[in-house]
């Protein structure tokens, strides 16, 4: 054997009793459980550790962190063997030359990578999903990345950014597009349908884009229309849309925001709870904090987005334009903030693309010229954080059976969300060893056996022979998130070794210089 792990307790990701076993990998994979006579290569006294299968991010925002960065400790880190990137319907491929220059600006924020910054521009020579994903595979990364085809990129590329119906020969072309990035390998299809352009597609139109997804095996993940006012009807938008077009719908970074919401989670979970009884395919992540976080142009209504970032900014220089963005906002309630007049108060800076406005960071807006002052010098690449959640609505979402472990992780800026680096050991120190609100092996199974069985990965998220050997072992007494709101890029405690496909990623807690991740694509469907 490469590998033997003695006596460790084996969380094997279903759900089920946990159970003290040795545990055999070679070549890769798990090879035996249970009391393992052979000798191995290396051996590893797991006494006092759980071990389980490495934890599977089902909302993550590594698309270009991947590339830029080989360490990767944010996710290596936690025990994330496998991200899942493309999300929110903005991301880089498939595009041609001119939507790969609105994006990268356009998500800068996110991501980084602006076209204006050359020192951060990872050569972007690819154009479609599957030269992504070979670059991520000719790279070398440090952790697994599975990827989804972006519907506001794939809008972009196909009629730009107009607020408008496509017409059928534009509808053709999207159809297409999201039929080769499947083809290609990616798993589904994601929306951000509070962010332009992706946020213009009626839901007719998204419900024949999901009838490709359908075809293909794969799955539709929207950020729906509003975590706010109408929420509740923009989840029961997507629950519908998902039945007409029979596809599997997952959603993203699911939860209950705003004042309007508060203790209504219920509500939302009585509404996938009768879908799910009527044979609905639903799952959904989420991250157990209480502040979003997006970018600031994120806010704006709809119509201010309209001909993309640079018409954005031309509006915001535009005295006249400014004023009815700052009365959508504040008195309206924009459709980009969920339908709510904004709390400046609950806006905090994050992150700035330009070190110049650094000053910003850590603060809260004092209102909307402050916000228009930075949105024009930043060029739009300022991340926020937003303090609108509610605890109780955290909690019971997580509970759910259909419940799976997202980060929503925005990397980039100098103070960032913690849940980037915090996520997965939060779940397991907080709610499940100090609050009780899971048990250690239902924890485990929601982020490993659940987010696996949802990308219909046929050998990864159990602790199980033959199947790879993506582990994570870490102490159950003393994990925890190392990562808070003062100082978000501290590495968690309490994980001290992650394996992929055999090979250490971690090792006594610290980052090896491994990099064993790989697209994971999807599995070819006969259904097509």
């Amino acid at each position: 054997m490469d590998l033997v792990i003695r006596g460790a307790r084996v969380v094997d990701g279903t759900g089920g009793p946990s159970y003290t076993a040795d545990v055999a990998v070679h070549a890769g994979r798990v090879t035996e459980i249970g009391r393992v006579r052979a000798g191995g290569r290396r051996t590893l006294d797991a006494h006092g550790l759980a071990l389980a299968p490495g934890f599977i991010d089902m909302h993550a925002h590594s698309d270009l962190a991947l590339l830029r960065d080989p360490d990767h400790s944010a996710k290596a880190a936690q025990g994330v063997t496998l991200e899942v990137l493309g999300q929110d319907g903005l991301s880089y491929a498939p595009v041609d030359d001119r939507t790969l220059t609105e994006v990268r600006a356009a998500i800068a924020g996110w991501n980084g990578g602006a076209p204006w910054d050359p020192e951060d521009d990872v050569g972007f020579g690819w154009r479609t999903v599957g030269e992504y994903l070979d670059r991520l595979d000719a790279t070398g990364i440090a952790v697994n990345a599975a990827y989804l085809v972006p519907q506001g990129t794939v809008r972009a590329y196909a009629l730009g950014w107009d607020d408008r119906p496509a017409t059928p020969a534009e509808l053709d072309r999207m159809r297409r597009l999201v039929a080769e990035g499947l083809a290609q390998g990616a798993v589904g299809m994601s929306s951000g349908l509070t962010y332009t352009p992706g946020m213009y597609a009626s839901g007719a139109e998204l419900t024949e884009l999901c009838r490709v997804v359908a075809a293909y095996g794969g799955y539709y993940c929207p950020h729906h229309r509003s975590y706010g006012r109408g929420a509740l009807g923009a989840y029961a938008e997507m629950v519908e849309l998902s039945r007409a077009a029979g596809c599997a719908l997952h959603l993203a970074h699911a939860t209950m925001n705003f004042g309007e919401n508060e203790g209504r989670a219920g509500e939302l979970l009585a509404l996938l709870d009768d879908a799910l009884a009527g044979g609905a395919d639903i799952t959904l992540d989420s991250y157990p904090y209480t502040p979003g976080c997006t970018t600031l142009v994120a806010l704006l209504p709809s119509w201010a987005g309209e001909g993309g970032p640079e018409a954005v900014l031309a509006r915001l220089r535009d005295d006249a334009e400014a004023e009815r963005i700052r009365y959508a906002l504040e008195v309206t309630g924009a459709d980009g903030c969920h339908g709510v007049p904004v709390d400046w108060s609950a806006i905090e800076i994050s992150g700035t693309a330009d070190p110049a406005y650094g000053a910003y960071v850590g603060t809260r807006l004092d209102g909307w010229d402050s916000a228009r002052r930075l949105l024009l010098g930043d060029r739009l690449g300022s991340t926020v954080l937003q303090h609108v959640g509610h605890e109780e609505n955290v909690r019971a979402i997580m509970r759910h059976p259909v419940h799976t472990g997202g980060s929503d992780g925005i990397l980039r800026g100098a103070k960032p969300h913690p849940r980037a680096y915090g996520t997965f050991p939060h779940y397991l120190g907080r709610y499940v060893r100090e609050l009780g609100v899971l048990s250690l092996e239902e924890c485990v199974a929601h982020l490993s056996g659940r987010p696996a069985a949802r990308l219909r990965l046929p050998d990864r998220g159990l602790v199980r022979e033959g199947y790879r050997a993506d582990l994570v072992l870490f102490d159950p007494q003393t994990v925890a998130a190392g990562s808070t709101y003062e100082n978000p890029r501290v590495l968690p405690a309490g994980i001290p070794y992650v394996l992929i496909d055999g090979r250490f990623v971690m090792r006594d807690g610290r980052r090896t210089d491994v990099l064993a991740g790989r697209s994971v694509r999807r599995t070819p469907h006969d259904g097509r």
